[in-house]
């Protein structure tokens, strides 16, 4: 029974083991299947991310191919137009050289034009019965009613007129009609020249291996008739069977995605071009199946969906396989581990030299030095010495001379503190002595116990990964490394001795035209002789250092004068004027040379490099092949700003904003009663940026004009789609600078966009900072005053930032005051915040105006608001700014339960 209870026991203790392994080691065990997750998301972002690509790309390239191919429609039919014009004023012209005798007939027979089932001309006379015809016993035909004879019959000059499609007499397919009229000597009416073509004529190039099965070819006049249309093989009786409704198209040329429940009788979705004729008051019309365009993408799509299905489902086997090996592994580690501690813990001692020493003293009762009592054989060999041999002596003398002085202060600070612990450098030249010692002192009973182990090799090797780390693989100049490390301490031998330093910033010139045609191996090749230069060229204690590609600093010290830093530029530029002799041919290759000055210009190591690249750029772009001296003329900052105002200018003009909105909440119904309009920038490569990257500048250069009228107008406009859900619409208020009251037409402005978007006043507000109400500017009065008079109201944002009066708050008569977030985070801190915070809604309510919080980040700060009887709050804690969604009940604050 013991032995069971003892086997269980043990089988228990295992368990609890293995329990306790896997609680210290989770990350085996989730690693497996987060990586496995973390691949997952990424691999099918990508993948839908592609397709998504592909898809865009497809329809970009039919929407192109379909504006081609309108615009080569256009140009057949505006080819078969001036020939059937040409047909009408022959035949006109043959009427009236005959005198009225011409026999259509006849002319027909005799092949002058190609008169048929498509194609009939006709001439009638003033009453409108046709004289004669290519169409068999005409003389019974009246065409008197239609309208292309009534209109040539009243018309005061001579043009071409193209009627709507109507059923033929004799044919009785859909026909087209031209006309032009005829006139007798006198100049008095006398009838028409009338062609008639089958609708079916103008489809007639439709090209199956262009345009699909399913494409379509139309044709439409400006007075928004189908004239002619064309699906695939089907061609319609009567002009409009391929539309569901009559077509529009607001431009000359275009393309356009057309739906099919719609537009089209099939239902089916087109991508749509078209293309107005030129000369004709007609519009030929081209388009592509989007069923058929974007088959190949559907196949692809199928095929990559299932192959990522399958590689989900591999690499979630994978990662479950590699789960169990993982924890397996490491639990066999960990047993290895346990094993290995157990046995380091026995053998520990004999790494480690161990002496016990006591003080000895002179006659002043002063340490002189300590006597060895005892030690370990490995802390005698570490002095090549036996055991016996050690003990007694003074243990100073087991040190070289060099060494003794710091290992006696070594050894007092241990006596007086009672602990010491460091590394020393031995001199030792006897071979197999350790050349670096670490050492461990505790004070015991008035004696030092002292461990001493041999670290040459580990200081070897560091040493060695220092060498590397501060050396240039390619040219075994120091590096960018030790320069960050070198420069700061010369800069403070160069303070300390009031003597000049140096950077001298050197670029070669062609490098990177030679790298690229003649290769990396050349380029190599080039650096290492160019650094021998750069040795050869400086003084002998300067320094040469390679940054990184082609670019080297020199470090001048111990400067008399800003020439002698010249002087050696100039060895520079003329040791290069030489030819380098490479594997791969003769080359010449140039220097530029930026040369900074310590502490002239810089007093740090940063500050130094940057002006010596600034002034090697500037020699750069004069020329190359010199030197030049820093300047302080700030271009650089100049030239950053001027950068920025170019991006934002191009920004506006490019329309690169967009708005986010935040809501504010009324703290007694804890519902939205207003929204805050934000601006962001859709930088092309930095993203979106928030207003306090780009505002600054806008109003120090004037653009906040435009970036102000642009943001109006993009929530008016979203104001009125909000309008058009047929909901409650929320007001929304917008940030307006000062410069706007001061200088643009602000008032006009906002009339003008709520006359546009038909927006009711009270549904824009206006935000205005406390610089606005600055002085007695009577143009700031006269603005509020007449869009007040407009219904608008308006908000003191920020307030308590700026200096503001009561006289000026009750005279520009505010409707709302937003108190800053710097005061609202104030009143969970100290009364002194509460009180603040009292005095300003207790002055706003006296003057009738509402009190928002900005800034809220906490439900304490909720409670205290609305204890103090603030009216609403606005901050991330309740809801971040966000883009317009299709409702603006679409933006949903935060539930606060303080609120409830």
């Amino acid at each position: 029974m013991q032995m069971v209870a003892g086997k269980s026991f043990q089988n228990i203790e295992n368990l609890l083991q293995k329990v306790r392994f896997l609680r210290g080691h989770l990350r085996w065990v989730i690693f497996w299947p987060l990586a496995a997750l973390l691949f997952l998301i990424l691999g099918w972002t990508l993948l839908l991310n592609d397709l998504n690509t592909d898809r865009q790309r497809l329809e970009q390239t039919a929407r192109s191919n379909v504006i081609d191919l309108a615009k080569n429609y256009a140009g057949n039919l505006a080819r078969t137009l001036e020939t059937v014009d040409q047909t009408i004023l022959h035949v006109r012209y043959e009427w009236e050289l005959s005198k009225g005798t011409l026999q259509l007939e006849t002319i027909n027979q005799k092949k002058l034009f190609h008169a048929g089932s498509i194609f009939q001309v006709a001439i009638t006379n003033s009453d409108g019965y046709v004289r004669t015809s290519t169409l068999a016993n005409p003389s019974s035909m009246y065409l008197g009613q239609d309208r292309f004879f009534l209109v040539q019959k009243y018309a005061i000059i001579d043009f071409l007129y193209m009627g709507q499609p109507k059923t033929g007499r004799l044919s009785n397919e859909n026909v087209l009609y031209f006309s032009r009229g005829v006139s007798k000597p006198d100049g008095s009416f006398d009838g028409v020249v009338v062609v008639s073509t089958a609708s079916h004529y103008f489809t007639s190039t439709y090209n199956q291996s262009s345009l699909g099965k399913n494409g379509l070819l139309a044709l439409v006049g400006d007075d928004y008739t189908v004239r002619a249309t064309r699906v695939g093989n089907k061609v319609g009786s009567v002009g409009a069977f391929a539309f569901a409704q009559t077509p529009y198209f607001p431009t000359l040329s275009g393309s356009h995605l057309f739906n099919g429940r719609t537009w089209f009788a099939d239902q089916r979705n087109r991508y749509i071009g078209w293309q107005q004729l030129e000369g004709f008051p007609l519009v030929a019309v081209a388009g592509l199946d989007q069923a058929d365009v974007l088959a190949p993408y559907w196949t692809t799509r199928e095929t990559s969906i299932r192959n990522a299905v399958l590689a989900t489902l591999a690499l979630i086997g994978f990662a479950l396989i590699a789960m169990f090996l993982s924890a397996r592994l490491a639990w066999r580690k960990h047993q290895l581990e346990r094993t290995q501690a157990t046995y380091r813990m026995a053998t520990e001692e004999g790494n480690e030299g161990f002496y016990i020493i006591k003080p000895i003293l002179d006659r002043s009762r002063k340490i002189s030095d300590f006597e060895t009592v005892d030690c370990n054989s490995y802390g005698a060999r570490l002095f090549q010495q036996r055991r016996d041999a050690v003990l007694g002596k003074r243990f100073s003398g087991l040190f070289p001379e060099p060494e003794r002085r710091n290992l006696m202060s070594y050894l007092a600070q241990a006596m007086e503190t009672g602990f010491y612990e460091g590394e020393m450098e031995s001199s030792s030249s006897q071979p197999g002595a350790a050349k670096w010692l670490y050492l461990k002192m505790v004070r015991s009973d008035g004696e030092l116990a002292i461990t001493m182990r041999d670290i040459s090799d580990s200081k070897a090797h560091v040493s060695e990964l220092e060498r590397r780390g501060n050396e240039d693989a390619l040219t075994g100049l120091p590096n960018r490394h030790w320069i960050q490390t070198y420069l700061p301490q010369a800069l403070e031998r160069a303070n300390g001795e009031q003597a000049m330093l140096a950077l001298l910033f050197v670029d070669l010139d062609g490098f990177k035209s030679i790298n690229d045609t003649m290769g990396h191996l050349v380029g190599d090749e080039l650096l290492c002789y160019a650094a021998e230069r750069l040795k050869v060229a400086v003084r002998p204690n300067d320094y040469v250092v390679r940054l990184g590609g082609d670019e080297f600093v020199v470090i001048v010290e111990q400067l008399a004068e800003r020439l002698d830093a010249a002087h050696v530029a100039e060895r520079i530029v003329a040791a290069f004027k030489e030819k380098f002799r490479l594997s791969q041919g003769i080359h010449t290759i140039g220097t530029s040379i930026g040369i900074s000055v310590y502490p002239t210009d810089g007093k740090d190591a940063a500050t130094l490099l940057q002006n010596a690249d600034i002034a090697m750029y500037s020699v750069k772009t004069t020329g190359k092949g010199n030197y030049r001296f820093f300047e302080h003329r700030f271009y650089e900052v100049l030239r950053s700003r001027l950068d920025r105002e170019h991006e934002l200018r191009h920004a506006i003009e490019n329309d690169e904003f967009v708005m986010h909105y935040q809501p504010r909440i009324d703290m007694q119904s804890g519902a939205v009663s207003s929204m805050e309009a934000l601006v962001r920038w859709k930088h092309p490569t930095k993203g979106l940026l928030e207003p306090i990257e780009f505002i600054a500048l806008a109003e120090e250069t004037g653009l906040i004009l435009g970036i102000g009228d642009l943001v109006i107008d993009k929530v008016c406009a979203q104001l009125a789609a909000w309008s058009r859900q047929g909901r409650t619409v929320l007001p929304v208020s917008v940030n307006v600078s000062p410069r706007q009251f001061n200088q643009g037409n602000f008032t006009k402005t906002i009339a003008v966009c709520l006359k546009r978007y038909q927006l009711a006043s009270d549904l824009l507000e206006i935000e205005i900072t406390e610089s606005c109400m600055m002085g007695d500017s009577g143009d700031v009065a006269n603005s509020l005053a007449t869009l007040r008079s407009m219904g608008i109201k308006f908000l003191i944002d920020d307030f308590g930032t700026g200096y503001s009066s009561l006289s000026q708050l009750q005279r520009l008569d505010f409707d709302v005051l937003k108190v800053d977030r710097a005061f609202t985070s104030e009143v969970e801190k100290n009364e002194e915040g509460k009180v603040f915070f009292t005095a300003i809604i207790t002055m706003a309510h006296a003057l009738g105006m509402r009190v928002v919080a900005e800034g809220v980040e906490n439900e304490r700060q909720i409670k205290i608001l609305k204890f103090l009887r603030c009216d609403e709050i606005q901050g991330f804690y309740v809801a971040r700014p966000s883009p317009a969604g299709d409702r603006q009940t679409d933006f949903s604050s935060r539930p606060v339960p303080a609120l409830a």
